[in-house]
């Protein structure tokens, strides 16, 4: 990977007014895409007719049948963005969609979703007005692809982000989701948001929308997202709820009062905890975040690592949840949301506002996500199959991961899935691409390691509120040096069960003696001084 912030190419501006024509699922067999055809192959190889439905017997354990996605001549390139943010049609938010989407310019993304809270002033009033909004943002920032969607508030748990390519369906499918499926409107029971799910994934089967997706937004700040319910919704509709936020926005909010800071903690999580309504299973550090990412991805053999250790394709994402921005000097417009849907617009107090937590899309986070093309569609195929490296404070420039077994001499990279026969090795591959150049605190950030994960596919667990996977651990350690190529292998060698593998990277100004990121202090975290990136899994199936 080596992404590049260069937005004089042309290849996409024609998409950004009407949905892509619909193509054939890889599913059919009428579809003679190369990608296609290669897809049905991979899994006739390994016995799986095209459209079944459950596992794949891989070695000890089971995994989900997962298409593999492979850079090594797929010709992909990468784009980065953000799927969740807020402007003046939030009730707590204050920016105007344009100003939101050329500030994401400004930081270098291609790609965003304007993400506002879901609830009865927003369905009611917003949508109307956020569609001109965002058709005037297409045509006025045509370097990047604005999404329409919107920050679900999820039956029974935290909130979510959904979204679709442009389409002429799209807004009427927002309407009648929200409508009928917000925990704000339609009830807080958990078996809606399973319908909702179910919903969104009937109008991609009918053809109403290519393709949809939802992201789980801070699965752990209260507590309230369980681990059987995290389950339910990656198994009520695999294409739709494909992950969550591993690291959450806000990650200004920790900088301390000493330091001209909001004084919270970074990404807020510092409610009260645990919640009435908090899953009880949950230990106090689940509530905190640790540099800067949720607890459920960096913890070592926790809730992702568990869901992985299943064969569970669950892929993370990093994001601003942009409402207000540190030292910005806008404030929020004086309009009553609750009778209008938005805020009105911005006001210029001319001084620099300290209590925000936020940064702009880019200016801290961001996912790089693979994609065949800078278009709706594809962009939204790279995070649907987890080719994204989730990256705080330009810690690194680019990330070429790739596994492969004699068997699978091409290998695969993030998302992908490869094979081996029992007894096998396994060779991985990381080349990491340096900061070339400042992030935006103005400092060159220098990545100090880079740690391999992996734990065995153990299968699907009896325990839907199992949020442990203790066979996973950091397989290697790399140091990395102070000059020169960053390239590091490693081989696990005479492979006799099935496993998945995962990268993640940090600055190593603050770690545990194991290696781990330390717990955040509340109050006390400057964000540009604990920097992390994690890259999505690798799954390699025993035959």
């Amino acid at each position: 990977m080596s992404h590049s912030h260069d937005h004089s190419h042309g290849d996409h501006a024609h998409h950004h007014h009407e949905v892509e024509p619909v193509e054939g699922s890889w599913l059919d067999p009428e579809d003679d895409r190369p990608s296609s055809v290669e897809r049905r192959k991979f899994l006739a190889g390994l016995g799986i007719a095209a459209g079944a439905v459950g596992a794949v017997a891989a070695g000890t354990g089971t995994a989900e049948a997962h298409v593999p996605l492979n850079p090594w001549g797929g010709g992909d390139r990468w784009y980065a963005g953000d799927h969740h943010i807020h402007t003046q049609y939030s009730d707590d938010g204050q920016y105007t969609i344009e100003q939101q989407v050329r500030k994401a310019r400004e930081f270098g993304l291609d790609w965003v979703v304007i993400t506002d809270h879901g609830g009865p002033a927003h369905q009611k009033f917003s949508i109307d007005q956020v569609t001109p909004d965002i058709e005037r943002a297409r045509r006025s920032q045509r370097d990047v692809l604005v999404y329409q969607g919107l920050e679900w508030n999820i039956p029974g748990a935290e909130h979510a982000t959904v979204f679709m390519p442009p389409g002429k369906h799209t807004v009427d499918i927002l309407k009648a989701f929200e409508l009928s499926y917000d925990g704000r409107i339609a009830g807080n029971a958990e078996p809606i948001a399973l319908a909702a799910l179910r919903y969104l994934e009937a109008q991609v089967l009918s053809g109403r929308t290519e393709i949809a997706l939802m992201f789980a937004n801070h699965p752990s700040r209260r507590g309230v997202d369980s681990p059987h319910e995290i389950r339910g919704w990656r198994d009520a509709a695999p294409g739709v709820a494909v992950g969550m936020e591993g690291a959450p926005g806000h990650q200004a909010a920790g900088i301390s009062k000493a330091a001209g800071g909001p004084g919270r903690a970074r990404g807020y999580y510092d409610t009260p905890a645990p919640l009435p309504e908090s899953f009880p299973g949950y230990p106090a550090e689940s509530y905190r975040t640790h540099g800067g990412f949720d607890w459920m991805t960096a913890r070592v053999g926790g809730l992702w690592d568990a869901l992985l250790a299943e064969g569970r394709p669950w892929w993370i994402t990093a994001n601003s949840d942009v409402h207000q921005v540190f030292e910005d000097t806008l404030t929020p417009g004086k309009q009553d949301y609750a009778t209008t849907g938005s805020k009105g617009a911005p006001i210029d107090s001319g001084v620099k506002q300290t209590t925000y937590g936020d940064f702009f899309p880019g200016q801290y986070g961001a996912n790089v996500v693979g994609a065949r093309s800078r278009s709706y569609v594809d962009v939204m195929r790279g995070l649907q199959s987890g080719k994204v490296i989730t990256v705080h404070g330009r810690l690194i420039d680019g990330l070429e991961l790739r596994v492969r077994s004699r068997d699978d001499l091409r290998g695969v990279t993030l998302g992908g899935r490869t094979f081996i026969r029992r007894g096998g090795d396994v060779e991985v591959t990381i080349e990491i691409d340096r900061a070339a150049g400042p992030n935006f605190s103005g400092a060159v950030p220098v990545l100090a390691k880079v740690d391999l994960i992996s734990g065995p596919v153990t299968g699907p667990s009896s325990d839907r509120d199992l949020f442990l996977a203790p066979e996973t651990s950091v397989a290697k350690t790399f140091e990395v040096p102070r000059r020169g190529k960053i390239r590091f292998t490693h081989t696990f060698k005479n492979v006799e069960r099935s496993f998945y593998l995962r990268l993640r990277g940090s600055d190593g100004r603050r770690l545990t003696s194991a290696g781990d990121p330390l717990i955040d202090e509340i109050a006390n975290s400057d964000p540009w001084a604990d920097l992390w990136f994690y890259a999505n899994p690798v799954f390699v199936d025993v035959i």
